[in-house]
């Protein structure tokens, strides 16, 4: 996953994040993903504004489109929707970063048709999480999607499991984050520098005390995380997800 930016005046959140989708799309897959009804409902501030989304609207490949819309206490606290084959059929489904007023924010997933699974959420009013990406990490057949848990307080690595239509949390690890209050970004991602050579997938993030670039793997079982350099900003994060030297 590149690293995304919010301005100020939103123009960029049209974009998609296209993460490992294999296969190719049916008549009317999903094309596109974009938030829409910008919304203050929510003053978290957390990426540096207290604006957020009410509705996700979604592009079909067939042209036409759907307007999924939040009910009022709850918002799209993210910087972009992200396409995701999230089940392996080919066909994208959306990854999104929600949050209720009363339970803070939770992972979500979407198709055409609405809500397909979600991971709890946080359970307290202005508790964020920050997505790092999405893989079959352990190469088992099934996807899994990362994220940091409240990124600026318990920062933890949190790796759950799609499988069955449910997302079901496999490992986590205390340590690790990508995100600093008001940033309108979040650090790192998934990178795949040699499969063939037995390395895999691994997520780049940062420690906890922003000293370190980290990269962690996961074998199924366990999150193994490994110091690869110094960080010394966003271009420390850039090289290693780039696979090259920091």
């Amino acid at each position: 996953m590149r690293l995304l930016r919010r301005s100020a005046r939103r123009a960029w959140h049209v974009l998609c994040v296209v993460l490992v989708v294999p296969g190719s799309a049916a008549l009317a897959d999903i094309k596109a993903a974009r938030y829409t009804k910008e919304t203050t409902r929510y003053a978290h501030g957390v990426l540096g504004d207290a604006v957020e989304y009410g509705a996700l609207e979604i592009t079909l490949t067939n042209g036409k489109r759907r307007v999924l819309t939040l009910p009022q206490d709850r918002v799209f606290e993210d910087i972009a929707p992200r396409l995701v084959d999230v089940d392996g059929n080919g066909d994208v489904e959306v990854i999104v970063v929600e949050s209720s007023q009363s339970g803070g924010a939770r992972l979500a997933i979407y198709d055409e048709t609405g809500l397909r699974a979600a991971t709890p959420h946080i359970g307290q009013r202005n508790r964020w999480l920050a997505p790092v990406g999405a893989a079959d990490l352990d190469g088992d057949g099934h996807m899994e999607i990362a994220y940091i848990d409240r990124p600026h307080l318990a920062k933890t690595l949190r790796v759950w499991r799609y499988k069955g239509g449910a997302l079901t949390e496999v490992a986590n690890k205390a340590g690790l984050t990508n995100h600093r209050i008001g940033e309108d970004f979040i650090s790192g991602g998934v990178r795949d520098c040699d499969q063939t050579a037995g390395q895999g997938f691994e997520m780049i993030t940062v420690n906890a005390n922003w000293s370190q670039v980290m990269a962690t793997s996961f074998d199924g079982k366990t999150l193994t995380s490994r110091a690869i350099g110094p960080f010394k900003g966003q271009a420390s994060l850039r090289a290693a997800l780039a696979c090259k030297a920091n």
